[in-house]
C-alpha cells in the first residue's frame, strides 16, 4: 500500500512542480506573482481534447495545445502586464487574478464546462510493480517531468536567453545596463511559463480529466509548492511540488481523501509561519 501511495504522490508532485516552476520564472523576471499560471494548465488540456476530437494525431494535438498555450502567455504580457509596466507589484499581481478569471470565462465560451477526457499516450494497461499497480500514464508524467526540467537547466546555463533571464532576476539594474532587454525578458518568461503549465496540463489529463474550471486548484497547489520549495527558486519549486504530492497522496490514504485539498492550504500556512524562506533557503534580497 505503501508503495502505491507514493507512486501516486510522486505523479501529482511532479504535476504540481511543473506549475510552480511556471511560478518561479515568472517571478524571478517580474517578481510577480502569476495567478493566471493555473488557467495554463486547463487551456495545455482542453486545447489537446479540442485538437484530438477535430481529428489531429495525439502528439500534434499535443505540440498545438502546449504552443497556444505559450502564445496566450505572450498575449497576457503583452497586452495586460506590459502596459502596467512601472505600476506596483500588487496592481500587476491583481491584473493576473482579473486575466485568470478572464480566460477561466472564454474558456467555457470557446469549449464547454463539461469533464473531458485525453487518450493515454500509451494505453490504459496497468502496470504491476513491486505489488502496486501504475498507469503507463504515470511514467509519462514521472519521464516528461525530468526531462523538462534538465532542457530548462540547459535552456538557463547554456543559451544566452537563459543567461539573460537569470541576469536579470539577480540585478535587473545591472542586467539592463549591459544591454539585456528586461520587456523581452519578461516576454520569453511568461511564453516559457504558459508553457509549463500546458504541459502539466496535458500530462494530467488523461489520468484526472480536464475541465474549463480545473485550473484553479492546480493553481493554487502549484503556488503552495513555490511558496514551500522558497519562491522564485527552480530546485526549490521541484522539491516543494514532489513534497505536496506525497503530503496529499499519504493523507489521503491514511487519514481522509475529503481533506485531499485542504493540505495544500495547510501547507502554504505552515510554511509562511514556520519556514518563510522554502526548502531552497532565501535567494533574493528585497528590490529597493
Amino acid at each position: 500500500m505503501i508503495l502505491q501511495i507514493v507512486l501516486s504522490g510522486l505523479t501529482a508532485g511532479a504535476i504540481y512542480a511543473l506549475v510552480a516552476l511556471g511560478f518561479a520564472i515568472i517571478y524571478n523576471a517580474s517578481h510577480v506573482i502569476n495567478f493566471a499560471q493555473g488557467e495554463f494548465v486547463m487551456i495545455g488540456g482542453m486545447a489537446a481534447v479540442a485538437f484530438v476530437d477535430a481529428g489531429l494525431p495525439l502528439p500534434l494535438a499535443v505540440i498545438f495545445a502546449v504552443t497556444g498555450a505559450a502564445l496566450v502567455g505572450l498575449l497576457l504580457e503583452k497586452l495586460a502586464v506590459e502596459p502596467a509596466r512601472g505600476a506596483p507589484v500588487v496592481t500587476l499581481i491583481i491584473i493576473t487574478i482579473g486575466a485568470s478569471i478572464f480566460l477561466r470565462g472564454l474558456a467555457s465560451l470557446v469549449w464547454d464546462k463539461k469533464i473531458h477526457s485525453l487518450p493515454a499516450f500509451s494505453g490504459d494497461a496497468p502496470i504491476s510493480l513491486g505489488g502496486a499497480t501504475l498507469l503507463p500514464q504515470t511514467l509519462w508524467v514521472l519521464g516528461t517531468t525530468v526531462v523538462t526540467v534538465a532542457a530548462l537547466w540547459g535552456f538557463f546555463n547554456r543559451t544566452l536567453t537563459g543567461k539573460a533571464i537569470l541576469a536579470v532576476s539577480h540585478n535587473r539594474l545591472a542586467a539592463q545596463l549591459m544591454g539585456i532587454s528586461v520587456r523581452r525578458v519578461l516576454l520569453v518568461s511568461f511564453g516559457l511559463s504558459a508553457a509549463l503549465g500546458a504541459l502539466a496540463g496535458v500530462l494530467i489529463a488523461p489520468i484526472s480529466f480536464t475541465a474549463w474550471d480545473i485550473g484553479v486548484m492546480l493553481g493554487l497547489k502549484g503556488f503552495a509548492a513555490a511558496i514551500l520549495g522558497g519562491l522564485g527558486s527552480g530546485p526549490g519549486a521541484i522539491a516543494g511540488g514532489l513534497a505536496l504530492g506525497l503530503v496529499e497522496a499519504l493523507g489521503a490514504g491514511y487519514l481522509s481523501s475529503a481533506y485531499k485539498d485542504v493540505f495544500a492550504f495547510v501547507i502554504i500556512l505552515a510554511a509562511l509561519v514556520f519556514l518563510p524562506d522554502g526548502l531552497a533557503g532565501r535567494r533574493f534580497a528585497e528590490r529597493v
